[in-house]
């Protein structure tokens, strides 16, 4: 097993062939890591840590055209959402009400529905999904008015440079990527797209020159792959797109966890309903969750997330929709038990999602409305992406003209 030290210095040595040979440092780093690889002398951590040395070195790269060189790329905010019908809370304090909080006419959000098909979809409940999420994004107050609100398959580009980009990708990178791994764990026949969906997401990114992606952490590496694809097609064909750069929260609300266990994040893909708060929960159904939220054998209401971290789960939750820090809620239910804190909680996830849920209902009740604002997201989104994609033919030898 090869240690860090004499990892380094490979790497290093890697560079100096690179500077002799005047070959892509992007190519050679694939190279590397795939040798590496098959000989079974690098673990899996060495490989991160080698990406990562590859995308932080500014220094080694100074011969590595890194987006529109002298020109600034003007700041462009890109993230996407699956169409998985209402968000949870842990959607919108983790995500979305950021994105409410920054949005701005450089601002694009998408729902990404070709994203969600790389898992058997029923196509009714697909289309009913994509409207239920453009309601959800509205009633949370994305403002379609000042920034880009658009359904991802109604721009054909997003294809069409994945295309592009998965003819500059290895297999092998892709095959490092966490989340395929997760995913496809437990399945026999494992479709090609969920093996290749991070150069579709790429290519959502790289489409609109977004310079910042807000993302969980659990998506960082996918970040990456978009950062190394920039700088390998600026490599290969001159200087398009700029290096976009991952924006990750790092407040308690990407701490919000499962209400059922707080090892794991609050997810719709979780069986169990009462992991999770939907924004469109009625308030019965609050309490009935809050009730049967886990807890532990102290009754004392008292933040520790790492001695008591399902009772901390409940405070940050209370915490978020109320304002209150974690400091002021304990000692202010301090008379109380876990039990009839519950209760507390309860009450205030409710005063807070009663806006929202009481906006949510009006605008599902025009589907139209829904439709024609998507659509209109859609020919904006679709003029900056066809300009970008007009660049991209004209630089790979694609535009054929008399």
């Amino acid at each position: 097993m090869i240690n860090a030290i004499r990892l380094s210095h490979l790497v290093l040595l890697l560079y100096r062939k690179c500077q002799v040979c005047a070959c892509p440092v992007c190519a050679c780093r694939e190279r590397f890591i795939v040798f590496f690889d098959q000989q079974q002398k690098v673990k899996v951590d060495h490989l991160f840590w080698i990406e990562s040395f590859f995308l932080t070195a500014p220094s080694l790269v100074a011969n590595s055209q890194e987006g529109t060189n002298s020109k600034k790329a003007p700041r462009r905010i890109f993230s996407g959402i699956q169409p998985t019908g209402v968000l949870h809370l842990g959607n919108y304090f983790g995500a979305v009400r950021q994105w409410v909080q920054t949005q701005n006419e450089n601002s694009l959000f998408s729902i990404v529905d070709l994203h969600s098909i790389t898992l058997p979809q029923d196509p009714k409940a697909l289309k009913e999904n994509i409207l239920k999420m453009a309601a959800s994004l509205l009633a949370c107050g994305i403002d379609h008015e000042k920034c880009i609100l658009f359904q991802q398959s109604k721009v054909p580009q997003h294809a069409e440079l994945s295309w592009v980009l998965s003819c500059l990708t290895t297999l092998p990178r892709l095959g490092h990527l966490p989340q395929f791994k997760e995913k496809s764990a437990k399945m026999t026949d494992i479709p090609l797209g969920l093996y290749i969906y991070p150069v579709l997401q790429s290519a959502d990114i790289l489409l609109y020159k977004a310079t910042h992606v807000p993302v969980g952490e659990d998506q960082l590496q996918h970040i990456q792959l978009a950062q190394h694809l920039a700088r390998v097609f600026n490599n290969k064909y001159g200087p398009i797109f700029p290096r976009p750069s991952a924006v990750v929260y790092d407040e308690s609300a990407s701490r919000l966890k499962s209400l059922r266990n707080p090892d794991k994040k609050m997810s719709k893909s979780d069986p169990d309903a009462k992991s999770r708060i939907e924004l469109t929960d009625d308030p019965d159904v609050v309490v009935e969750k809050c009730k049967k939220a886990m807890t532990d054998f102290t009754s004392a209401v008292t933040y520790d997330p790492a001695i008591r971290p399902a009772v901390s789960n409940l405070i940050i939750l209370h915490s978020l929709c109320t304002g209150l820090d974690a400091d002021r809620i304990c000692h202010e239910n301090q008379h109380i038990d876990t039990a009839q804190y519950k209760l507390v909680v309860a009450e205030a996830v409710n005063e807070f999602l009663r806006p929202i849920r009481h906006r949510y209902m009006e605008l599902l009740k025009d589907p139209n409305y829904l439709i024609s604002i998507l659509d209109q997201g859609g020919a904006r989104a679709a003029d900056i992406a066809q300009e970008t994609w007009r660049e991209v033919k004209s630089a790979v030898g694609l535009t054929v003209s008399s």
